[in-house]
């Protein structure tokens, strides 16, 4: 790495590119070439600093793949052949630093070694070679974070570099949610610009968290700060992008579009230049280039301010990203949905055919002697409406030959429409829908919501049967409100009418409906929020007077009992800031009961 240098002469302006890419962990060579290609574009229009996200290098998160060591110096060495291609413009890039293969091995107190030694780490690079590196000071761990589990914190003061003639700081997500932290030293450093990199997934409403956090924090330094994110799905989390600049006075000055790759190049305007650390000053100064692109007289490029978007669109986008990367990057083209002519999947097909388009949807409709004549009409309009495959599979044979075994060893009939007789059917279903996504290479889509999942209205290794759950972090009620969004956005009944105005039923059993086991959305849905989400006690919400009492108590009963079937469901993408999953850890085995919620 280069020794600091000599200060340069100032510049007023900097030219930055913000690569908004999304980049699948532990495709290394992959990362490394799709940021290539962003710094290029860069490059290629004169842009003096470019900035991708927070471990761009390896994907985020990395998780336990950052203990090992073999990991670890793989990814060094994809920063550096990375770093090898780089010209006059500068680039920030994120990626898993440490001892690589001489790390440290640090038993436990059993005796057992792991890997200890990896940081969450940007490099500075600039003609051919890395000038600098900065490793994370700040290590988040609540939601759905668990880094100081898989990093170190960097405890180096954060170094300045000079680029274009500016004085430039570089900080890791985390760093700048911090009040009176890394932004605020570089600034008082000398900074004319901060920037941070991010991995920072998406919830309903983060956008406009971020902006508020990072506008504190440059009241704090009175320096500009540019930060970049990932965008793309990863398992559970969605990276929304969104990428954005608050300018020295407090001002939204740039945001990138939202839950879609960018590279923006624009220009910054930059406070005058206050001083430069001596050499020996624990904020070390490393010289990168000299001369900015932005020379006086050159066209000034504008930086793009994308609209907010509203919560729904949010929504949408999201599930759709989300859904694309997890059936892509799983290595798979195509889908397919059981189409019951329910809300649910109606919403998960119609997410799916904008994900991958219709060609590569495949709804499956598997009447029984339960279903309602509309159920199939509903989901085959649902299908012509998409433009998606659809085929019937009648389940009465299989159903008919299960219940015949069970029967033989009960020496006895099966209730017709009771508990077994309802279970038997649906995992019929499951078994039908995964045999034809291994016999068509297809990936099934579980439909289940977040009020199902919530209170275990659900049939382990039937309706639960596949591999990604599209609508598992939305509300019934949720389901309806961005069904009747979509349809706006169609100019028509893209789901049916018919599909939105019938009473929810799984029709497992004759005249059966969704009220009859439960209490009705409207009243279900509220004690659900307060009790998952805000984490509200039973007798919180009881106050509260949703529903009486007795009805509180059962339905908090059922979250708590169905924590088993939860463990055994699909992933699927998280919207809300309490997800079932790596949001809400709860254990199976659990007897508490208390009132208080202490």
């Amino acid at each position: 790495m280069a020794a600091a240098a000599a200060p340069m002469a100032g510049s007023d302006r900097l030219r930055v590119a913000v690569c908004q890419v999304n980049p699948t962990v532990g495709d290394l060579e992959a990362n490394a070439a799709l940021a290539a290609g962003a710094l290029a574009r860069a490059e290629a229009a004169g842009a003096d600093l470019a900035v991708l996200p927070e471990l761009v290098v390896t994907g985020y998160p990395p998780e336990d793949l950052v203990l090992r060591p073999g990991f670890v110096a793989a990814s060094r060495a994809a920063l550096h052949r990375l770093a090898s291609q780089t010209g006059a413009c500068a680039a920030v890039v994120g990626f898993v630093d440490g001892a690589g293969e001489t790390g440290r091995r640090v038993p436990d107190m059993a005796g057992v070694e792991s890997f200890s030694g990896a940081f969450n780490a940007v490099a500075v690079c600039a003609a051919g070679e890395v000038r600098g590196v900065y490793r994370k000071r700040h290590l988040p761990n609540y939601d759905v974070f668990d880094e100081l589990r898989h990093f170190r914190p960097g405890i180096e003061a954060p170094p300045l570099f000079e680029i274009g003639g500016a004085v430039v700081g570089v900080t890791v997500c985390e760093d700048a949610w911090v009040p009176d932290g890394p932004v605020s030293d570089l600034a008082r450093a000398g900074a004319q610009l901060v920037v941070n990199v991010n991995g920072s997934p998406f919830r309903a409403g983060k956008q406009a968290a971020r902006e508020q956090v990072i506008g504190r924090r440059v009241a704090e330094a009175g320096a500009a700060v540019v930060c970049v994110n990932l965008v793309g799905g990863q398992d559970e989390l969605v990276f929304d992008g969104g990428s954005f600049m608050i300018a020295s006075d407090g001002s939204v000055a740039a945001r990138c579009v939202s839950f879609a790759e960018s590279v923006d190049v624009f220009d910054v305007d930059l406070p005058p230049r206050r001083h430069i650390p001596p050499p020996q000053h624990r904020h070390h100064v490393v010289a990168v280039t000299r001369e900015s692109a932005s020379a006086p007289g050159r066209e000034r490029l504008a930086a793009p301010v994308a609209p907010p978007m509203d919560l729904d669109a949010q929504r949408w986008a999201a599930l759709v990203l989300a859904t694309r990367d997890y059936v892509y990057k799983s290595g798979f083209s195509d889908v397919c949905v059981g189409l019951s002519g329910g809300v649910d999947s109606s919403l998960t097909a119609a997410v799916a055919a904008d994900a991958l388009g219709a060609d590569h949807v495949h709804g499956v409709l598997m009447p029984s002697r339960h279903s309602s004549e509309h159920s199939v009409t509903d989901a085959e309009k649902l299908a012509a409406n998409l433009g998606i495959d659809a085929r019937i599979v009648g389940i009465e044979p299989g159903h008919a030959a299960l219940a015949e075994m069970i029967e033989a060893d009960l020496g006895r009939g099966l209730d017709a429409g009771g508990l077994t007789d309802q279970n038997l059917q649906a995992r019929v279903r499951g078994t039908t829908l995964m045999a034809l996504a291994n016999e068509h290479g297809w990936l099934v889509l579980t439909t289940g919501n977040k009020s199902e999942l919530a209170v275990g209205y659900s049939t382990l290794y039937g309706d639960t049967a596949g591999a990604y759950a599209v609508v598992s972090d939305l509300w019934k009620l949720d389901v309806y409100e961005l069904c009747r969004w979509r349809n706006l956005q169609s100019g028509g009944e893209l789901i049916p009418a018919t599909v939105l105005a019938k009473a929810p039923s799984a029709e497992l059993a004759p005249g059966q409906r969704d009220d009859q086991s439960l209490p009705s959305y409207e009243v279900l849905d509220p004690i659900l929020r307060l009790y998952v989400e805000e984490l509200r006690s039973v007798e919180e919400i009881q106050q509260a007077g949703i529903a009486p009492p007795e009805v509180v108590e059962q339905v908090c009963r059922m979250v708590d009992t169905a924590e088993y079937k939860r463990r055994q469901t699909p992933i699927g993408p998280r919207l809300t800031g309490r997800a079932f999953g790596r949001d809400r850890r709860m254990p199976i085995i659990n007897r508490y009961r208390g009132a208080s919620g202490q």
